[in-house]
C-alpha cells in the first residue's frame, strides 16, 4: 500500500504520543536555548527553537488529517487570540496557516470509492461528468468539481478513508488538544487564567460536528434557507440526494477569489466589507449562528457587490442568553458605562479569577476592541487597525496585558474571538468604510436602516419574516 493509500491513522496512543512528543520537545529546545545564549540573545534563541517546533507540527499535522490536521487550521487563526505572545504568533502562525491550502490529496481511485460506497454507485454513473483531479484537499476530505444530469455545476467534497475513525479515537482523548492550549499557555511570560480544558472540548465538539457531512449539510441549508433570495448574501444549496454521511455535493459557485478582489475599486471592496461584516456580524445577532471560519478563502466576491460564502463544517451556535450578554456588553461599553460593563463580565464568565481588571481599565480594552462604533463614524478598517487591535487588545505584552491577564475567557470565547479578529483582518485589508455604529445599531437596538443595503436588507427580512 503506498503512502497515499494508507488510511488515517488511528488509536488515541499512536496520534498523540508524537504531538506529546513535540510539545515536550519544544519546551526543551527553548529552555536550552535560553540557557545557551546571554541575555541578549535569548529572544532569538526562543526564536529560532519555536520556528523549528511549529515546522514540525505543520508537518506532522498535515500527514495526519482529522482532529490534528483540524486543530492546526483552527490554532492557525487562534493563534491570534490572548493565549500567545506575539513574537511567538507570527513563527506558529506562518507554519500552520500552510495547513487552509497545502493538505495533501488522496489519489482520483480512493475518492471514486468512497462515493461509490456512500451514494451506491461510480462517479461516471450519478455525475454527467466528474473532474479526479481536487480543486481543493483540506483537513479531512477533499472537493472535486462536477456537473448534474440537469446541467448544474456542482462541488463534491469526500472525506478521506479512516479520518472517522481517526477523529473520533482523537475526541475520546481531550489530552490531544489541550496539549496545544498548554504550550500556548507556556509561552507566555506571565501566567494567564485560560481554562485549557474547557478550550480543548470546545475545538473537539466543532471539530466532531465536521466528522458526518450531514451536519455540515445541515448547517449549510440552515443559512441557505435564512438568505435564499438575499439581495447580497449567497449560499450555495446543497443536493440532498447526492450527499451522505461522507459525500456532500453542492452548487458550484465562481467569483473573485480575495487576492484579486483586493485589486478591484475602493466603492466596491466598501460594498464587499459591509456585506461580510453584515453577515459575519449581523447573522451572529439575528440568527445565533456564527460559521466559525471567517477566512477570505472561504468567500467568493462578486462585481455586483455580493459575496459568495462557502464551507459550514464550522458553526457555533449561541444561545440566547449568551446573545443577550454579547450585546449588553458592546451596549455598554459603547455608552462608556465601565461598571455596566464589569457587571455583564462577571455574569458572562470573563471575570472568576482571583483577581479581576479595573472597570476602566476593562472599559478602554473593550472600547479599542469597538473602535469602529465609538469612533468617529464613517470608520475605516485598515491594516494597521487590524494589527493594533491584536497588539493593544490580544497581546499579553500590550497595553491591556494586565486586563488579559486576570480574564477569565469561557470556552465559547475561542469563536468570539475568531468573529472579532477574522472579520476585522477582511475588512482591513479591503480598507471598508461604513457607518459600522449605525449598522450594528439596526440589530441591537431595531434602529432605522443606516445604508442602502440595510435597505435592502430590512426588506429582504421584512417579506422573508426574519424580524423579529
Amino acid at each position: 500500500m503506498g503512502e497515499d493509500e494508507r488510511p488515517v491513522r488511528g488509536g488515541r496512543v499512536a496520534r498523540t504520543a508524537p504531538l506529546v512528543g513535540l510539545a515536550g520537545r519544544t519546551a526543551g529546545e527553548t529552555v536550552v536555548a535560553s540557557l545557551r545564549l546571554r541575555a541578549k540573545d535569548r529572544s532569538e534563541g526562543r526564536a529560532a527553537a519555536h520556528a523549528r517546533a511549529a515546522e514540525r507540527y505543520a508537518e506532522r499535522l498535515g500527514r495526519s488529517k482529522g482532529v490534528l490536521m483540524k486543530a492546526g487550521q483552527l490554532l492557525s487563526f487562534v493563534s491570534f487570540g490572548p493565549m500567545v505572545g506575539e513574537e511567538y504568533q507570527s513563527v506558529y502562525q506562518a507554519a500552520l496557516t500552510r495547513l487552509q491550502d497545502d493538505a495533501p490529496p488522496m489519489p482520483p481511485e480512493l475518492a471514486a470509492r468512497t462515493i461509490e460506497a456512500e451514494l451506491g454507485a461510480p462517479p461516471g454513473e450519478l455525475f454527467a461528468e466528474f473532474t479526479p483531479t481536487p480543486l481543493a484537499a483540506a483537513s479531512i476530505g477533499q472537493v472535486h468539481a462536477a456537473r448534474l444530469r440537469d446541467g448544474r455545476r456542482v462541488a463534491v467534497k469526500v472525506q478521506y478513508p479512516g479520518v472517522e475513525e481517526a477523529i473520533r479515537a482523537d475526541l475520546a482523548n481531550t489530552e490531544l488538544l489541550a496539549t496545544f492550549f498548554r504550550l500556548a499557555r507556556g509561552m507566555m511570560p506571565r501566567p494567564v487564567q485560560l481554562d485549557v480544558r474547557g478550550m480543548a472540548r470546545e475545538v473537539a465538539e466543532r471539530i466532531g460536528e465536521e466528522i458526518d457531512y450531514r451536519t455540515e449539510a445541515a448547517h449549510q441549508r440552515e443559512f441557505a434557507d435564512y438568505y435564499r433570495g438575499h439581495p447580497f448574501i449567497r449560499i450555495p444549496e446543497v443536493v440532498p440526494e447526492l450527499s451522505s454521511r461522507r459525500v456532500l455535493t453542492t452548487e458550484l459557485a465562481d467569483g473573485l477569489r480575495f487576492a484579486d478582489a483586493l485589486n478591484e475599486d475602493q466603492r466596491l471592496k466598501d460594498l464587499w466589507g459591509e456585506t461580510v461584516f453584515r453577515f459575519s456580524v449581523g447573522g451572529l445577532r439575528t440568527l445565533r449562528l456564527f460559521n466559525g471560519d471567517p477566512h477570505p478563502g472561504n468567500y467568493l466576491f462578486h462585481r455586483d457587490g455580493t459575496v459568495t460564502f462557502l464551507d459550514f463544517g464550522c458553526v457555533r451556535r449561541f444561545t440566547a442568553e449568551q446573545m443577550d450578554a454579547i450585546v449588553a456588553s458592546v451596549r455598554a461599553a459603547v455608552a462608556g458605562d465601565a461598571e455596566e460593563l464589569t457587571a455583564t463580565f462577571r455574569a458572562s464568565g470573563f471575570l472568576n479569577g482571583a483577581e479581576v481588571p479595573e472597570p476602566a481599565e476593562l472599559l478602554a480594552y473593550m472600547r479599542e476592541s469597538l473602535r469602529a462604533s465609538v469612533a468617529p463614524q464613517p470608520f475605516t478598517f485598515t491594516r494597521e487597525y487590524a494589527a493594533r487591535l491584536v497588539e493593544s487588545e490580544y497581546s499579553i505584552n500590550g497595553r491591556f496585558r494586565e486586563v488579559v491577564r486576570k480574564m477569565t475567557p469561557p470556552p465559547h470565547f475561542l469563536f468570539l474571538s475568531r468573529i472579532d479578529l477574522g472579520v476585522t483582518a477582511i475588512l482591513g485589508e479591503l480598507n471598508a468604510t461604513g457607518p459600522w455604529e449605525a449598522i450594528r445599531r439596526e440589530w441591537d437596538e431595531a434602529g432605522p436602516p443606516a445604508t442602502p443595503y440595510g435597505e435592502q436588507d430590512r426588506a429582504f427580512r421584512t417579506a422573508a419574516g426574519h424580524v423579529r
